[in-house]
């Protein structure tokens, strides 16, 4: 999979979305589309799960507090320092470049990948959104939380564009270890460029859901094709259009409390996201 993230930033310089008759073009294309790969020899591809609410969970009160920092506090367990070396060690490692920005910032988004996973891959994002973890649910949940990282990244200018670079280059290669790992060998470059067309098409409709002009229904209806629905079917007026409009919620939540977290935090991975084993309000 080709590494440009700077494609999309581009899209969003330009300003090519702020165009009503280019966002409904861009709209069709690449939501993800797995009835093309799943015909090949690979994962199982579940279609739109069946909707089983885990008791005790109300999706329609979900979501809806005031959004806060997302930062580790100083105290924190869960947080990674950088490695504090003196004397030799920190000389050889200086010469090695261990403590150039360069190196810093690759460091710094492997802790911010970790996080991603974190979230997408426990149970409870599961649980409370009623999916099937499978292939499918696990990479659009995935491309969703990539994307709530790249739009706050953004906002920190070049510098925010370049440690995104780093980031979805680890994303890429995880994401090609997934699929070898769930038995794609023969045709792995082919899924791949499939699966970097629908990376690419779900980060510009978030984008594009976001925007100010945006209706209030695009975010969840984007969120149902990318996440709930196996194709460009409309939203059903079920428990999938609660589960759908729940997470578009929880999205633009975490993208709130992301805005809020602070450029230390987000550059060296000291944050978490909103956890979902005990949801509240």
């Amino acid at each position: 999979m080709a590494s440009s993230w700077s494609r999309v930033c581009h899209l969003s310089r330009r300003g090519l979305l702020k165009n009503m008759e280019t966002r409904k073009e861009i709209s069709v294309i690449p939501f993800p589309r797995y009835s093309k790969i799943a015909a090949e020899p690979a994962p199982t591809m579940a279609g739109s799960p069946e909707f089983a609410f885990k008791e005790g969970v109300n999706l329609n009160k979900l979501f809806w507090s005031k959004p806060s920092s997302l930062a580790l506090p100083p105290d924190s367990p869960m947080r990674i320092e950088e490695p504090k070396y003196e004397g030799i060690r920190r000389i050889i490692l200086k010469m090695l470049l261990f403590y150039s920005k360069q190196s810093k910032s690759i460091r710094g988004a492997n802790v911010v990948y970790r996080r991603i996973m974190s979230q997408v891959d426990k149970p409870a994002i599961y649980d409370v959104f009623n999916l099937e973890k499978t292939f499918k649910t696990t990479f659009s949940l995935l491309v969703l939380h990539m994307w709530l990282c790249l739009h706050r990244l953004k906002e920190e200018g070049k510098e925010g564009v370049e440690f995104g670079q780093y980031l979805y280059e680890i994303y890429n290669h995880d994401l090609e270890l997934r699929v070898s790992k769930a038995g794609v060998n023969l045709l792995l470059t082919r899924w791949m460029k499939d699966l970097e067309k629908i990376f690419y098409g779900n980060i510009v409709a978030y984008d594009t859901a976001m925007l100010p002009e945006a209706k209030p229904d695009e975010l969840p209806n984007v969120i149902w094709r990318n996440v709930f629905s196996d194709g460009d079917s409309s939203m059903p007026k079920d428990a999938a259009k609660q589960a759908a409009k729940a997470m578009a919620r929880y999205a633009h939540r975490e993208a709130s409390c992301l805005s809020l977290t602070d450029k230390e935090a987000i550059f060296s991975g000291n944050f978490m996201f909103t956890s979902l084993e005990n949801p509240s309000t």
